[in-house]
């Protein structure tokens, strides 16, 4: 993921927890805005309930390549967050593509081209 597609400020992180809408799924949550830009931001949560250091690396890294693979196909001007619950430790990069996928997609973020 590019650098200058990452949500960095604090203060963005809570205007879309306070503004987004959100989409859910068992092992992630999936929280969008408009941000009035040109591209994509993206915010990706783990939190300790997840387990140690090594588990929640491996899952923000997956969870970011996952983004990365669907980027091309989003609608552009949103920021985004996704936050990792405890379902998702330990399942397969293919599966959690598929359901990063239909995350988006039932948040109509997938452009018709």
């Amino acid at each position: 993921m590019w650098r200058s597609h990452r949500l960095k400020n604090r203060s963005d992180f809570e205007r879309l927890r306070r503004e987004g809408q959100v989409q859910s799924h068992s092992w992630m949550l999936l929280s969008y805005a408009p941000n009035h830009l040109e591209n994509n931001r993206y915010g990706f949560i783990t939190s300790k309930r997840l387990g140690k250091a090594i588990t929640r690396n491996r899952t923000r890294r997956l969870l970011r390549e996952s983004v990365r693979h669907v980027h091309p196909n989003l609608l552009q001007g949103y920021d985004i967050i996704l936050i990792a619950r405890y379902g998702l430790v330990g399942r397969s990069y293919a599966e959690i593509v598929y359901h990063v996928q239909r995350l988006f997609g039932q948040a109509s973020l997938i452009s018709k081209k």
